[in-house]
């Protein structure tokens, strides 16, 4: 595999022309039943992101091919399970490896659209979920918008990294820079894998054990900062030589949705509506997790007092550590995927946290990309929310399991959650224009 693989980033080292079609075909393959799991299409993805990355091609155009390849995947799956229904088990393959076809229809069956939007990052579901939906006769619309919005976190979570290293190789970058992100990269990987491994268990103290580990790995941030500045000017160097004024709109859009006074009134509206609706341990949970880490928050960035970094032109006044937007996009999502989790199996609640974080991330991101904060601030206020929330859980289930929230308090909450959200942003967009600006 390693002689083959060389072999392949050579040639297309020297024809650049291909690169662009190859990345495509890789992700089309590696989304397509069958194929996606004979073939090693997550190295593969990985090595021609690195190509790409090293300045063939932008992220954006990286992350485009990816997308249209990996939705190519998905439609030929479905149509081939369409076409088939149930006989698609006598094909050779799948005939001799009934499991790879059993797995992916038993979890379908259980979590339905879920499984689509999850199970596109887990390996051996990937290629053969869309083809059990058609297998199904799931309605070609539904799948249509599903594979869009999987496809689209996909390409972002499996092109990403590699386009990063190829940037990272061809910048001058810190010299410690490497070290710093290999502990940051181990240090989260223990503490999300011990997160999982507590809430599959399904463990009596598990929210409490989560609630501890994203207290040490946020202390350990907190201590070692002044370490990890090689890590931080590194990424910050990364991302302001491949800034674009053609998604700064984008991008400023995303991030104020989390601004102080948005998710202050988004806050009170969520506590306020469970209340209506007489959810009182759920309005607690929710208060005690958002109040939690706005004081939190504040009381930490007094106490640390860190500097902004020098990107915008307009430097804000207040305090850069940790990030007030990251910590309260992930608090608010956060919470609404533990409440959405609740009544259900512990990969069902796993399934609805991933999904909270998506938005939260890409909030805390748009920060780092338009200046505002290192990467190690975003990182604090993701694990501060992190452990407030899994205390809030803790202190609110400390004598009863908090019960999932009836489906007409879900019809009032959600959209008024989102039209507040829409609101803000829009409203707010064309002052952060001028705001935010080279």
């Amino acid at each position: 595999m390693g002689q083959w693989l060389d072999s392949l980033t050579g040639w297309l080292s020297a024809n650049p022309q291909w690169l662009g079609l190859a990345i495509f075909l890789v992700a089309c393959i590696e989304c397509l039943a069958i194929a996606g799991i004979i073939v090693p299409g997550t190295i593969l993805l990985f090595a021609v992101a690195v190509l790409a990355g090293s300045g063939t091609f932008s992220l954006g155009e990286t992350l485009l091919l990816g997308f249209l390849g990996g939705l190519l995947g998905d439609a030929v799956s479905y149509a081939v399970g369409k076409h088939f229904h149930q006989n698609i088990r006598r094909l050779p393959l799948l005939r001799h490896h009934p499991e790879w076809i059993g797995s992916a229809e038993t979890y379908f069956q259980r979590y339905g659209i879920a499984s689509l939007l999850v199970g596109r990052f887990i390996g051996p579901l990937r290629p053969m979920l869309p083809m059990v939906a058609g297998m199904f006769d799931m309605p070609l619309p539904r799948f249509i918008a599903v594979s869009l919005v999987a496809g689209a976190g996909w390409s972002v979570a499996y092109l990403l990294p590699g386009w990063a290293t190829g940037a990272a190789m061809r910048l001058p970058l810190p010299e410690g820079f490497w070290l710093d992100a290999g502990i940051i990269a181990g240090t989260l990987a223990v503490t999300i894998g011990l997160s999982l491994n507590t809430s599959i268990r399904d463990q009596r103290h598990g929210t409490r054990l989560i609630a501890g580990m994203s207290f040490v790995a946020l202390a350990g941030v907190f201590l070692g900062w002044p370490y990890l500045h090689e890590f931080d000017q590194g990424v910050m160097t990364l991302v302001q030589e491949h800034r674009s004024q053609a998604i700064d709109g984008a991008v400023v859009l995303v991030t104020r949705l989390g601004d102080f006074r948005t998710q202050l009134v988004l806050g009170g509206l969520l506590t306020g509506l469970l209340l209506l609706a007489r959810q009182w341990r759920h309005a607690l949970f929710a208060a005690g997790a958002l109040m939690g880490t706005a004081f939190a928050n504040g009381s930490l960035k007094w106490l640390f007092a860190r500097a902004r970094p020098e990107v915008l032109s307009d430097p804000l006044t207040s305090y850069s550590m940790p990030s007030g937007h990251s910590s309260a996009s992930f608090a608010f999502f956060l919470v609404l995927a533990v409440l959405a989790g609740r009544g259900q199996p512990p990969r069902m609640r796993l399934t609805w946290v991933t999904l909270g974080c998506i938005p939260a991330l890409a909030i805390a991101l748009s920060r780092v990309y338009l200046g505002a904060h290192w990467p190690t601030d975003i990182l604090a206020g993701a694990l501060l929310a992190c452990c407030v929330c899994a205390l809030s859980l803790a202190l609110a289930q400390r004598q009863q399991t908090l019960p999932a929230l009836p489906l007409r308090v879900w019809w009032l909450v959600l959209p008024a959650c989102i039209a507040l959200l829409a609101f803000f942003a829009l409203h707010a967009l064309p002052q952060a224009l001028l705001r935010y600006q080279y």
